[in-house]
């Protein structure tokens, strides 16, 4: 048996939002002693909400500081929609987090997609690896881009970013960012990096709470279907890389073995 992934248990989603605070910045400590920044990928849904509620609270000493102004953030998937669309991943990271970011913490750099190219899924696919690679390829050749940290969610089917169960962009070997024109959840059209991509980051966090949960995280964690579910790929392909943050509620019927601390 391989590495396996680390699921933490908190009793609520304050204790989850902190332990994600601490979890992050020792993330982003150990990527600026790498190289001088912070490379991560954040995903839409709940997370920005409880991303931001750890990330803006009051530091709690020298060790436990946000930096932001050496973050570099890309979007694990987004939405062929305008930027201010209710439905854009951007719109609900800059409403939930990057407004609210005090100005002695810092401005992160942050890459949205390209709108030029709306349109044309596979062209705003393509343009998006090109920001990324812009980004990545100036430490060396790159073959494939490790960030420091991916912040991920999981559907309520099992997929994660906009990678869905049983289609074909699971299988993609060769892209960073693919697209998605008939996702099974609205809105259709999408993209997002692609599972290499997601499991050779150096860390990755998936955040989930509620009990509606339940239920997806037992087949993840506890059956051999839930293997084959892209967050179960992502489990199998980064093993003790990936983190999951849920609360109690969540993890109701899971027998996989959990931790209540970092």
């Amino acid at each position: 048996m391989g590495a396996q992934p680390i699921l933490y248990s908190f009793d609520d989603v304050d204790a989850v939002s902190k332990a994600l605070r601490k979890y992050v910045i020792e993330a982003q400590n150990a990527a600026f002693q790498r190289h001088d920044r912070f490379q991560i990928s954040v995903s839409g849904g709940s997370l920005p909400k409880t991303l931001a509620q750890g990330l803006l609270a009051d530091s709690l000493g020298s060790g436990d500081k946000v930096d932001f102004s050496k973050w570099e953030i890309f979007f694990a998937d987004e939405r062929a929609v305008p930027l201010d669309h209710e439905d854009s991943n951007y719109k609900l990271l800059k409403e939930e987090l990057l407004d609210k970011i005090p100005k002695e913490l810092g401005t992160p750099t942050v890459h949205p997609i390209n709108l030029r190219y709306l349109d044309d899924l596979q062209e705003l696919a393509d343009q998006y690896q090109a920001e990324i690679l812009q980004s990545f390829a100036a430490k060396d050749s790159v073959k494939i881009p490790v960030f420091d940290l991916h912040l991920l969610g999981a559907g309520p089917d099992g997929h994660t970013c906009s990678l869905f169960p049983g289609h074909d962009l699971l299988r993609e070997t060769n892209a960073w960012v693919g697209y998605e024109a008939n996702s099974p959840k609205p809105p259709p059209r999408r993209i997002t990096l692609t599972l290499p991509v997601l499991t050779h980051g150096l860390k990755l966090a998936y955040v989930t709470t509620g009990d509606g949960k339940g239920e997806i995280l037992h087949k993840i964690f506890d059956t051999e279907e839930g293997k084959t579910l892209p967050c179960g790929l992502v489990n199998e392909g980064a093993g003790d890389r990936v983190a999951w943050f849920t609360d109690t509620k969540a993890v109701k019927g899971v027998q996989f073995p959990k931790k209540s601390s970092l």
